[in-house]
């Protein structure tokens, strides 16, 4: 039966993509925390994030936004994509490089919110608080950008979400706001709490993350940089 056929087909390359979405979501976000603690330690300054709340991280976030991008639907536009060829691996050039490039994207702005915070002398534990707070909002807004791997993410569907990506992000929503407000998980993690314009402060670097990495998007596919059947 021809139809089964092209349904199997598109259910491959469904839950194919949803894997590789995954990984792109997974590593990077790992990796840049992981450079942020490398980058530390080789310039000998202070921690921008405790082991603890890098725990925090790691728990709250990969049983929430990472589980939510295995129930995505299928993109628009699958079966008009060619074959794969079949020595591609999950990990092509693309993939690679995405990896590299929003690593050092989060290690950036994990230290560049790290550093203006103790500039303005809010002291090692705000800056902490910050630095937490601002990793976890751009790995919701990288959740974003990789749902849609081979188109732009911002539509109103990307925008929209599915109910396994509002669910996940409700819970890391309110799991954020008492790991920064709640006395208990202060006490807990030593963290303080947030002023508002410093929150406002901290979404804004998620757009601007979202803003370069669909340029990035645009771009690659623009001039071509890798096969489209690496994308």
């Amino acid at each position: 039966n021809f139809a089964s056929i092209v349904a199997a087909v598109k259910e491959g390359r469904t839950v194919y993509d949803n894997i590789r979405k995954m990984i792109a979501w997974t590593l990077p976000t790992n990796g840049g925390e992981a450079l942020a603690v490398i980058m530390a330690i080789l310039i000998g300054t202070t921690m921008p994030m405790s082991p603890v709340q890098i725990l925090w991280i790691n728990l709250v976030l990969t049983v929430t936004l990472g589980l939510a991008l295995a129930f995505e639907p299928t993109e628009p536009g699958i079966m008009e994509r060619p074959p794969r060829p079949p020595h591609a691996g999950l990990l092509s050039r693309f993939m690679v490089w995405r990896i590299v490039f929003v690593s050092v994207l989060f290690m950036l702005a994990a230290f560049a919110m790290f550093e203006l915070s103790m500039a303005r002398g809010q002291g090692l534990e705000m800056a902490r608080t910050i630095v937490v707070n601002t990793l976890v909002v751009l790995e919701i807004f990288y959740l974003f950008n990789v749902r849609f791997m081979h188109m732009t993410s911002i539509t109103w569907r990307g925008a929209l979400g599915t109910p396994a990506v509002l669910l996940a992000l409700a819970g890391v929503t309110v799991g954020q706001f008492a790991f920064t407000y709640l006395p208990v998980m202060q006490e807990i993690f030593d963290t303080r709490p947030v002023a508002f314009l410093d929150g406002v402060m901290i979404v804004a670097v998620g757009v601007l993350l979202m803003v370069v990495l669909e340029v990035e998007k645009a771009l690659l596919r623009r001039l071509g940089v890798f096969a489209a059947e690496e994308m």
